[in-house]
């Protein structure tokens, strides 16, 4: 397992310096000390609406909005990523997850070919902090989501830029969802485009940045990651998980972004959320095995298949 010390984390100077030790704490806590993040997304309920929880392939379990709660609180996770509204009716059964509050969300109902998304912001940090005091529970970072490239994108970096100040000002981790989408991409998983993205995050001073994994014919994801991975700097890059896919071709994938690409961790859904509990823990233990304890492939996947147990 990598390990880093809380003297290795670098502190952003807008963090001030009575929330210096606030920032490291979390940093620490929610890269279980690697400097890794395990980001376990579960903000697609307004993303995706039910298409996510419900249908062929997908455990019963999933349509209960409370089977991303057990799964945050059995499983080896970094954070788990929710909007606040489902935090406030489901973490007082849940005290023990590390929690990241997404700040905005939106529906995909309204295609890019009708009108350029615009992410709004639904809640701000001042409010999280608030609930983080009265509620006592493990808050330690927010979230938000950029288009880049559609005509709304100044909307979102000016609120994104707000965001990271106020929730430094607090000691809060950040991550931004960075996405290249509107009318005027003509490909989203375009390498230099999602590098260009990861760029953005940086001069935002984002502390991770999730992007969508590239593709290109005839290239290997893995080596042309390695861009955004560069571009980023200082600012960590994880990748988003996709739909859901093979254990073994999902695990090898995430350890070529972390061995090749550089990539700093992983954010993962549907491929967690949608198996039956059990199976559900197994996977998050399975990517913390790769991502915390720097695990193999074939030891991740003897975790997932329970003949191993996760040791960190």
């Amino acid at each position: 397992m990598i390990k880093v010390k809380e003297s290795d984390v670098r502190i952003p100077l807008d963090v001030p310096e009575q929330m210096r030790d606030n920032y490291v704490k979390n940093f620490m806590e929610a890269t279980k000390a690697t400097g890794r993040l395990m980001l376990y997304a579960g903000d697609q309920k307004v993303e995706h609406l039910n298409n996510d929880f419900y249908g062929e392939n997908i455990s019963a379990d999933d349509n209960d909005p409370e089977h991303l709660f057990r799964i945050a609180s059995k499983g080896t996770i970094g954070v788990f990523a929710t909007q606040l509204g489902l935090i406030s009716r489901y973490g007082m059964d849940h005290r023990n997850v590390p929690y990241l509050v997404k700040l905005n969300s939106k529906t995909n109902l309204i295609k890019t070919a009708q009108k350029d998304p615009l992410n709004n912001q639904l809640f701000d940090v001042d409010q999280v902090v608030e609930f983080k005091e009265n509620s006592g529970l493990r808050i330690l970072a927010v979230g938000y989501t950029i288009y880049l490239g559609s005509e709304y994108e100044h909307i979102m970096l000016a609120q994104a830029a707000n965001i990271i100040h106020k929730a430094h000002a607090n000691g809060l981790l950040v991550v931004l969802w960075v996405y290249p989408r509107g009318k005027a991409v003509k490909d989203e998983k375009d390498a230099h485009l999602i590098a260009g993205a990861t760029g953005v995050a940086a001069c935002l001073g984002a502390d991770f940045v999730k992007v969508n994994y590239p593709k290109k014919e005839g290239a290997d994801s893995a080596n042309i990651f390695k861009e955004a991975v560069e571009t980023a700097g200082r600012t960590n890059v994880v990748c988003a998980g996709g739909s859901s896919t093979d254990v073994r071709k999902f695990l090898q994938r995430l350890h070529d972004q972390i061995h090749i690409s550089g990539a700093k961790g992983n954010a993962t859904g549907r491929n967690i959320h949608q198996k039956p509990l059990e199976n559900a823990v197994r996977m998050c233990d399975a990517i913390s095995a790769i991502t915390f304890g720097d695990q193999s492939v074939d030891e991740a996947l003897q975790v997932y298949e329970g003949k191993k147990k996760l040791k960190l």
